[in-house]
């Protein structure tokens, strides 16, 4: 089986805190993961690791067979990045935020006129092409956003909570398009704290203070864990996580007194 990306034991330190801890995941290629976990679990500083902006402090991985510790700017070239928070330029218009990105990438000539159209008509902005990304919505500005992270077409997309704040409809019809570019054959990491979302992902991992707590499909987790749904599994191993720290700390305690 071929893996977009596969770690082992990845670890982050930051002085005496411990980030990510002993990460060990296996992602296929053409499918899509959801990493979840709550605000400051580690979901950022994994993402960080694997798009080659942050060196581990130990482990090992890869990303599209290149090294995470060795080849990050072989990695950077090879996977499109999406953050929650709109990072386009907001005083450009629609294709000007295509063309300067297209730059950035060295594209151009043909396949920039191509890949333009190609993607406009993918994120639905047909018409829109002349509107400054500053007054588009949440939801259009999140499609273009996704537009710009594919134009050097990348085998694999990570996407850091692509869909905060944005209305039920535009989640809807950016998850239609996710899907469809798995099915081309994309490999998509995605971090969410929608369950719903997070249902529809081929795979399921939760991180809590760095630690992965459990992995597999929607369905395999809710039938290991005997819960109703993604939000129970997701409250339950929360939950354990933090009664065995506690327990933990209060061993220490007894050993010191």
């Amino acid at each position: 089986m071929e893996y977009a990306i596969h770690c082992e034991n990845l670890t982050k330190r930051f002085g005496d805190r411990i980030a990510v801890n002993s990460l060990s995941i296996s992602i296929r290629k053409g499918s899509i993961y959801g990493f979840l976990g709550p605000n400051g679990s580690g979901k950022s500083t994994t993402i960080r690791m694997l798009c080659g902006l942050l060196v581990p402090t130990s482990g090992k991985g890869t990303v599209l067979g290149y090294d995470v510790m060795t080849q990050s700017e072989e990695i950077k070239q090879r996977i499109g990045y999406m953050s929650q928070k709109f990072s386009l330029y907001e005083d450009l218009t629609v294709e000007e935020n295509l063309d300067f990105y297209a730059g950035i990438y060295g594209i151009d000539g043909e396949r920039r006129k191509q890949r333009k159209k190609e993607l406009i008509a993918m994120a639905g902005l047909t018409g829109r092409e002349k509107q400054l990304a500053g007054s588009l919505s949440g939801g259009w500005k999140q499609r273009l956003a996704l537009s710009c992270a594919l134009l050097h077409q990348p085998e694999l997309l990570i996407l850091d909570e692509p869909t905060a704040g944005v209305d039920p409809v535009s989640r809807r019809i950016f998850w239609n398009v996710i899907r469809d570019l798995a099915r081309q054959g994309i490999t998509v990491l995605v971090t969410t704290h929608y369950m719903d979302e997070a249902q529809t992902c081929d795979w399921i991992g939760f991180i809590f203070f760095g630690n992965l707590l459990a992995q597999g499909t929607p369905a395999e987790l809710i039938a290991r864990l005997q819960v109703d749904n993604l939000e129970d599994v997701f409250v339950t191993l929360v939950q354990r996580e933090e009664e065995r720290q506690a327990a933990a700390r209060n061993r220490r305690t007894e050993e010191r007194a």
